[in-house]
Formats: C-alpha cells, sequence, structure tokens
C-alpha cells in the first residue's frame, strides 16, 4: 500500500511512537496526579515532561501554558469559546476548516458574536492588509490557519501576529497543517493561542494535541470536571494548565505523542519539510504534460506545505481516488477536506479535489507510481 494522506494523519508512524506507548501501556498507565503512589506521581512526572518538550518546541512561554486537548479541533473550540464574548467581532478567513469555521458561525447565526470572512487571493494566500481592514474596535479575535489543508499556501501569520498586537486584538492560530512542519515560535509571531494536533507532524496516535495559551489571554474553562488537584473547590481550579483539562488526559497518547516529537526533532524540521514538498514538487513535474490533471494553488513550492490538489477533467474526485485505492492500491484523499469555503473560492465545491499529501517515510518511487497511475486511469 502507498499512503499519501498524511495531510489528514500520519502513517506509518515512527517505529520509536510504538515501542513507546507498548512500553508505557505495560509499565506506568496510572492515572497522573489522581493518587499519592509511585506509579500516579511517575505517570504525572511524564505529563509534566511532555508539557515541557511542547512548550520549548514552540518557545512558549513556560509549560504551564500548554493544555493537552483531544484533538486539534478540541483546541479550537477550547480557544474561541473560551475567549469570546457577546458582542464580539471575529475576523477568519475563506481558508479555515470547519473546526475553525463551524464554531464561529454558530456564534455568530446566535448573535453572539458579527463575523468577518476575509477572502484569500487567487493562489491561496491571505495577506495582512486585507486583514487589517476587517478589524473594527469591536474586534475582539483574529483566527487563521498556518497553512491550508486544500491548497497548501502557508500563511503570513507573523506579519498577521504583528499586526493584531498592535490593535491589542487576540490572534488564533490553527497549526493542524504545520506543526512539526514548519519552525513555529508563538512569542516572535506574536500568536496569544496555538491550537495544534499530535496525530498529523508531530505523529503521536489520534486523540492526542495541544492549547497554547499565552500569558495574560483571558479564556474560560471549555469543560470542568477532576484535575487530580484542588478536589476541594467546588468549581475548576483556576490555575494553568489544570483549569483547561478538566478529566483523565490521554496520558498514553501524549506518550506517543511525544515519542513523535523525538522523531522530529532527530531529523528536523527543515529536512522533513523538504523531502515532503520535494515529492509534491516530483509529482506536479509527472504530470504537468497530462491536461486532464489541473493543479489548484500556488505553483511556488516554498509558499507551501507538502499538498499538492487538483481537479480531475474526467471524473469526480471521490471516483478518482476510489479507483486509485481499489485498483493501484493508493491512499488519497477526495472532496471537500472539511473546507467548504476554499472550494467555493476556487471553483471546485460540490465535487471537491482529489489531494495528495506525502509524509517523510514516502519515497520516489511512491511518488512515480502514483503519476503513472494518474496517467493509466485519464488515458493520457
Amino acid at each position: 500500500m502507498i499512503y499519501l494522506d498524511n495531510a489528514a494523519t500520519s502513517f506509518p508512524k515512527p517505529e520509536g511512537v510504538y515501542r513507546a506507548m507498548d512500553e508505557f501501556a505495560r509499565t506506568a498507565l496510572a492515572n497522573p496526579g489522581r493518587a499519592g503512589h509511585r506509579l500516579a506521581v511517575g505517570a504525572k512526572a511524564t505529563l509534566d515532561d511532555a508539557r515541557f518538550r511542547l512548550s520549548k518546541f514552540v518557545n512558549g512561554a513556560g509549560p504551564d501554558r500548554i493544555a493537552f486537548v483531544y484533538n486539534c479541533t478540541d483546541a479550537l473550540n477550547m480557544a474561541t469559546k473560551g475567549v469570546l464574548r457577546a458582542g464580539d467581532h471575529v475576523v477568519t478567513t475563506d481558508l479555515e476548516h470547519n473546526s475553525v469555521s463551524r464554531p464561529l458561525v454558530k456564534l455568530a447565526d446566535d448573535g453572539v458574536i458579527t463575523l468577518t470572512r476575509v477572502p484569500s487571493d487567487s493562489g491561496g494566500t491571505v495577506h495582512p492588509d486585507a486583514i487589517a481592514a476587517a478589524i473594527t474596535p469591536q474586534t475582539r479575535l483574529v483566527a487563521l490557519t498556518h497553512a491550508s489543508n486544500v491548497l497548501g499556501t502557508v500563511q503570513p501569520v507573523a506579519e498577521v501576529g504583528k499586526l493584531c498586537r498592535e490593535w491589542g486584538v487576540l490572534f488564533l492560530v490553527d497549526a493542524a497543517q504545520t506543526i512539526g512542519v514548519l519552525p513555529i515560535d508563538v512569542q516572535k509571531m506574536h500568536i496569544d493561542l496555538l491550537a495544534f494536533p499530535g496525530h498529523k507532524g508531530l505523529f503521536g496516535p489520534t486523540g492526542t494535541g495541544g492549547l497554547y495559551v499565552a500569558p495574560g489571554v483571558p479564556i474560560r474553562a471549555w469543560r470542568e470536571g477532576g484535575t487530580g488537584g484542588d478536589s476541594k473547590s467546588p468549581t475548576q481550579p483556576t490555575g494553568f494548565p489544570e483549569f483547561l483539562e478538566g478529566g483523565t488526559p490521554n496520558l498514553l497518547g501524549i506518550v506517543g505523542m511525544i515519542a513523535g516529537l523525538d522523531f522530529v526533532e532527530e531529523k528536523g524540521v527543515e529536512t522533513i519539510h523538504h523531502h515532503e514538498t520535494e515529492l509534491c514538487e516530483r509529482l506536479r513535474a509527472a504530470v504537468a504534460d497530462n491536461p486532464l490533471i489541473v493543479p489548484v494553488g500556488h505553483a511556488d513550492a516554498s509558499r507551501r506545505v507538502a499538498t499538492f490538489s487538483f481537479r480531475c477533467e474526467v471524473m469526480p474526485s471521490e471516483d478518482l481516488a476510489g479507483i486509485l485505492d481499489t485498483s493501484f492500491n493508493i491512499c488519497v484523499r477526495a472532496g471537500n477536506h472539511c473546507s467548504p469555503y476554499i472550494h467555493r473560492a476556487v471553483g471546485s465545491y460540490d465535487d471537491g479535489l482529489t489531494r495528495v499529501s506525502p509524509g517523510p517515510f514516502n519515497t520516489a518511487a511512491d511518488i512515480d507510481t502514483l503519476a503513472n497511475a494518474l496517467n493509466e486511469i485519464t488515458g493520457s
């Protein structure tokens, strides 16, 4: 099987992830902080170390500012519903995944907030000037993806963060496609809230992720419950990160995510990114003479993460992906990719696009096999 759907979930995981999770599950999987015995204390230390590692990886203000969540959607809901109040205005874009869009649209439909969606350009980039033009005195939050999950375009996050700081507006970044793939420095980029999954570029299992909350950001708890600390308080303890972490965390998944982070740091973010984008460029070159395969988005690889989306002129994207799966044993993603606004913008709404997203374990031979299959299917 050739797996080319890493933008959805990275697969396979590094061998160290499987080993770490298996060993921890067999020897140390207690409830962190919920008791004073050695296994619980050890589990809490594992959790604390994971927090420290992730905070250092994104240059956070401290490990207590990392809250563990169950996926990036969880983090984005925690962020938006935690900071927004009645009467607030929010600026977002047409690039956003439904994990950003749906919570905001629901709040807008309920009359809690007003919402402005800034369009991207023809290549899939949102310009900071367009964000600035949309900000009003009532704007409380700008929510922006770091890179489009459809087009792969990397957004000018640092520039948008700078203008948000100048306007006194909170800045939320969806790093679903970039954590572990591009360098992220939340302080230099002026990011107030960073939502990220563990199961993509960090190579952890599903059910993992985090939310970075900068000091001074006023946020309400997304869920209340046990924290393993102050059990006497009738309300959620206000100390971070427990304030945002009601309930037993997915400690086994977090162990896998940190083992994935070990792999990322050993290989190097830049090395992984270069390998993946080079494979996308190999595919672009291989189908360049096929008029029935039409790429969408920037052609410049330096402006994208490793996502290659295209329109097939002779069949719907779902049919093409099905043929690739059943006849060629190749896994890709088709459809609207949970991002309907950008599909409307590029003219692919309803049918969608076919998306190829290689990972660090893919090879040039995988890409050549895919290109040959596409040419065979389209008769080119």
